[in-house]
């Protein structure tokens, strides 16, 4: 076990240190002053873009409203225009950094049991145990930070209908929910090769394995790296009944042996994850993507089909290039069969306002059919 990071700070004349939480592995500030409900939002946005972080000691429902404070004063910080589709994704990621870290920096105390010692603070206890394990000794955290950790709890709580699985798929916290139904039903129309057996790579909330076994694919083997999607794909499995058909594996990648259908939907964006629920949006160097073309062709059974679901948002923000992508398919040894395409419907490729709204309202998302040449 690694030692738990700390954060110190100076309050009523003595030293104070308390353990760090942050899951996307921000440090700790390492300027905080202590504040409360006297302080104002303006003063507050200068701190924190100074780098100073406020430790909390007022009503809670007030700290909640100060940091919408904020964030209107961080989103009316004027943009600087992108000449390309590239320098804007990389405009836009910065200014999320940028904003993310200045209100990061309002911080909440927490005493053991993840319990809140301000007026007003509600019962966080099963939202934080269920992203941080149970709450020894005292810690802080942004309110940000425990204000995703509620919402996480609240989807956890609610689910997301996905009609294909025939229930809901319930999303713990760091994995990405099934929220764009397009590449679902991609999985859900495409004809099934075979139903005897199929892989799921980087399965997260286990929902495109539903998929298969709902379509009649009696064994899917499930597999992911990380054990909170384990963890949660577990969960849904057998909330929906389906334990006889769906096995789940910690791997990377591939397991062992062959299949008539091996299904992975990688992440779609070639960039550096921040959090760990980017890890489902951004692939570093396209590792996953690549990592699958490569391995495939060793894992699929003669006459076999890979379902690589893609979409092509990286081609617009010049990320990557249609050419790059058809020269590894036939690096690995690969043939495309077929392609099956569909436009995303999701709210931001209609809004004009998004910075990167011309790459999005282009988009098409994919299910590339690949065979062994």
């Amino acid at each position: 076990m690694s030692e738990p990071v700390l954060i110190r700070w100076s309050e009523d004349g003595a030293e104070r240190v308390a353990r760090w939480r942050s899951e996307a592995g921000a440090p700790p500030p390492k300027r905080v002053v202590v504040a409360d409900d006297r302080l104002t939002a303006d003063a507050a946005y200068r701190l924190a873009s100074e780098g100073t972080a406020m430790l909390w000691r007022g009503d809670y429902q007030n700290a909640r409203q100060l940091l919408q404070a904020m964030a209107r004063r961080a989103d009316r910080k004027p943009r600087k225009p992108a000449a390309t589709p590239t320098e804007a994704f990389h405009l836009h990621r910065l200014a999320q950094s940028q904003r993310a870290r200045t209100l990061g920096m309002l911080l909440l105390p927490f005493e053991a049991e993840h319990r809140i010692p301000l007026r007003r603070a509600p019962d966080v206890r099963r939202a934080c145990e269920e992203a941080w394990g149970p709450g020894e000794g005292p810690a802080v955290a942004s309110v940000r930070e425990l204000l995703g950790l509620i919402g996480a709890h609240e989807w956890r709580k609610k689910g997301v209908e996905v009609p294909a699985t025939g229930g809901r798929i319930h999303p713990h916290y760091g994995v990405f929910s099934p929220v764009r139904g397009e590449y679902v039903r991609l999985v859900a129309e495409a004809p099934l090769p075979a139903k005897a057996l199929a892989f799921d790579i980087g399965t997260g909330t286990g929902v495109l394995a539903a998929v298969l076994a709902r379509r009649g694919v009696q064994r899917v083997v499930a597999t992911d790296m990380e054990p909170r999607a384990l963890a949660c794909a577990a969960d849904n499995v057998a909330r929906l009944g389906l334990g006889a058909h769906i096995e789940l594996r910690q791997a990377d990648l591939f397991p062992e042996g062959r299949a008539p259908l091996v299904v992975c939907n990688p992440p779609w964006v070639p960039g550096r994850p921040s959090s760990p629920l980017e890890h489902a949006v951004y692939d570093p160097d396209s590792r996953m993507l690549r990592g699958f073309l490569a391995g495939l062709a060793a894992h699929l059974a003669p006459g076999g089909e890979g379902w690589l679901i893609l979409s092509d948002l990286a081609e617009h923000l010049g990320l990557r290039s249609r050419e790059e992508l058809l020269g590894w398919i036939e690096a690995a040894g690969l043939q495309v069969l077929g392609r099956r395409d569909t436009r995303p419907q999701h709210p931001k490729a209609f809004d004009p306002a998004d910075p990167l709204h011309a790459a999005r309202a282009a988009e098409v998302t994919s299910l590339w059919r690949l065979g062994a040449r």
